[in-house]
């Protein structure tokens, strides 16, 4: 239940505690918190453990110079760790670091790796449910693997012929395509998770995890059919906050582990990941011929700019232009 949060004490006497508290006194998503702690523990290692309440603007410069310099990050990863140090040093020891002078990471606009239609289909025709329809979503619908994962029974609207997903990236909610194609393999999947979830009851668990303010404010949803995990896991856990026997949604490593083993068997050499797809999918829609604000809105990207590189990926040959071999 690695997107579980864990329970902290209401008053705790260690320093990232209490800033994991202050996050969620903010209401941080829990992808940002972690992401946060993970850049203020390597900023506190990389000062010989100092408290950073003894530290400031010097050290924050020469922390993000060495990201760029030695560790050679992108821009974006440079600017995230810069984020995670503002906000502890603005809400919790109430530092404004005023400006700063770090070296900038050097821009690097790498052109995502894509798969042609038939490697896609290939690779997915190998999976063995229900692993198969969570790739075959994030090829057809463009999600996001934690999307994905974090899909409820609800959130699949047959009558519409659209997916609503909830808190991803950036905590906003966007709807995307259901592909007709796999409307019969959905359908067979929402019927296996209920099954699944009459046995569960049956035997005196059958509720899952969501939010406690959604819990707070729908009491019996844990319970309800709608509110299932459309991909389940194999087995029942206890919940790390309330140590209920749940039953969550099933590993990222489950989709890794496939794609890996089954990319080997067909002999494909690409490096290809659960991202793979996402990109596949934006590419085929721009050789379909949609413009990219459809394509932004249905990949839920904040800056059309993201979306623009798909375009690089067309440009084949060198902008199309035909060599003298032809």
């Amino acid at each position: 239940m690695e997107d579980v949060r864990l329970p902290i004490k209401r008053s705790p006497a260690r320093f990232l505690d209490q800033l994991r508290l202050l996050m969620r006194e903010k209401q941080l998503a829990y992808s940002t918190e972690k992401t946060y702690l993970y850049w203020i523990r390597k900023f506190i290692r990389f000062h010989k453990r100092r408290h950073p309440g003894d530290m400031g603007a010097t050290e924050v410069d020469q922390f993000l110079s060495w990201l760029a310099a030695s560790q050679m990050v992108a821009p974006a990863t440079q600017s995230i760790a810069l984020n995670a140090l503002v906000f502890m040093y603005r809400h919790k020891l109430d530092n404004d670091l005023g400006n700063l002078n770090y070296r900038r990471a050097r821009p690097r606009r790498r052109i995502p790796q894509v798969l042609t239609h038939a490697e896609a289909m290939a690779l997915i025709r190998r999976m063995h449910q229900p692993v198969r329809v969570a790739v075959q979503l994030l090829y057809g619908s463009g999600l996001r693997q934690a999307e994905c994962l974090g899909l409820r029974v609800k959130d699949i609207d047959f009558g519409m012929n659209e997916i609503v997903v909830r808190q991803g990236k950036g905590n906003k909610d966007r709807r995307t395509l259901l592909p007709e194609t796999i409307r019969d393999e959905l359908e067979m999947q929402v019927r296996r998770v209920k099954q699944l979830h009459e046995v569960d009851c049956a035997q005196g668990f059958g509720e899952v995890y969501i939010a406690p303010a959604l819990a707070r404010k729908y009491p019996n949803a844990c319970s309800e059919m709608g509110w299932q995990f459309l991909f389940p896991a194999r087995n029942i856990a206890a919940d790390p906050i309330t140590g209920v026997m749940r039953r969550h949604h099933f590993h990222p490593s489950c989709i890794r582990k496939a794609i890996k083993k089954h990319a080997k068997c067909i002999g494909l050499h690409k490096h290809v990941t659960a991202h793979t797809f996402r990109h596949s999918f934006a590419t085929r829609l721009l050789e379909s011929g949609y413009d990219l604000r459809t394509i932004q809105e249905l990949l839920g990207h904040a800056d059309i700019n993201t979306t623009e590189i798909y375009t690089h990926v067309l440009n084949k040959g060198g902008r199309g232009v035909r060599g003298p071999l032809g």
